[in-house]
């Protein structure tokens, strides 16, 4: 592994045994609840109250309720070797930032406006913050972590000419944010492989230990030199090469072994009605768009490229949806 701090034993958020909570919403109401991991009951969600129920096809709120939501640009080796053409992008991260209204819920609906054609998904893990966090070295940021979450950092490419590089519309719209369905700790996340699909076909992997350039100790560090990060905030971790875009129809999904998978649906929606008045930056489709959101084929691995094909063509060939390069 890669990292700037390096440290001598598994810290302990890290450390089992292994605890997931989930919020979901029962009667029209929010409850937290536990992933039961031993026993007859194993799978299912308890609910705080007692409450026992079928952990599969709730319906699940975001497990966090940030005051800022910060993102690493660059942090696997395989997005810089295919962006970059080298192992590293910098000396040292660089960082954008989403809203909090960017966030979605498991399941939820990923909306595609009619006048946008790039939408990219980008399998990543989130740090949830767990207690007030500022001035810490890499060692003392262990501490600050709550736990762990799959997401996916959706990116409407398209607005990628605009904000002055901030990235606020590419990345900052409602529903971009697919995370949860639970907050993780007792795993060594390290250990574990990240898989993004697209309708089920696998187009982004890598194990987090191999690729990691830089770890959530060390983002957490250099972000809490001058920023204070408080409980629930969020940290969004990077994805490894292979981002695309993709369409209405099309199911896109980040799984984490040992942590977890989130999953959204893309929808299609009309363009904003200001759009049409000739309001704001239009959407583009520059070399400089096109640079990001189609990627470099030549420097990924082939199966991930075929996939997306078939998933493409799986969901053509059902009529949803129509077709982006």
């Amino acid at each position: 592994m890669n990292f700037e701090f390096p440290f001598k034993e598994l810290p302990a958020v890290m450390r089992g045994p292994r605890v997931e909570r989930r919020r979901v919403l029962v009667g029209g109401s929010a409850f937290w609840g536990t992933v039961v991991e031993e026993g007859a009951d194993a799978g299912q969600l308890r609910l705080d109250d007692g409450r026992l129920l079928d952990a599969e096809g709730q319906v699940y709120l975001p497990p966090v309720s940030p005051s800022k939501i910060i993102a690493v640009h660059i942090s696997y080796s395989s997005r810089s070797h295919e962006t970059r053409n080298k192992p590293k992008p910098s000396e040292t991260p660089t960082y954008f930032t989403k809203p909090p209204t960017a966030l979605n819920g498991h399941g939820g609906q990923i909306l595609k406006p009619a006048n946008v054609k790039y939408l990219n998904y980008e399998g990543e893990y989130a740090v949830v913050i767990g207690k007030t966090c500022r001035n810490v070295t890499p060692d003392e940021a262990w501490d600050c972590i709550e736990g762990f979450c799959p997401a996916l950092d959706m990116g409407l490419q398209d607005f990628r000419d605009t904000d002055q590089g901030s990235m606020l519309r590419v990345k900052g719209a409602d529903t971009l944010l697919p995370i949860g369905p639970g907050i993780v700790r007792g795993v060594d996340l390290f250990a574990q492989t990240l898989r993004t699909t697209v309708n089920g076909l696998v187009v982004q992997e890598a194990n987090i230990g191999d690729e990691t350039i830089w770890g959530p100790h060390y983002v957490i560090a250099d972000i809490a030199r001058h920023i204070t990060l408080v409980p629930g905030d969020v940290i969004l971790m990077g994805t490894p090469c292979h981002s695309r875009s993709v369409d209405a129809g099309d199911v896109v999904a980040c799984e984490i072994t040992g942590i977890g998978r989130v999953e959204g649906t893309v929808v299609a929606v009309d363009a904003p009605r200001a759009s049409a008045l000739g309001v704001g930056h239009a959407p583009t489709d520059t070399p400089e768009v096109r640079r990001v959101a189609l990627g470099f084929d030549e420097r990924v691995p082939e199966r991930f490229k075929d996939n997306l094909r078939r998933a493409k063509g799986e969901r053509a060939a059902k009529g949803e949806g129509g077709a982006s390069p």
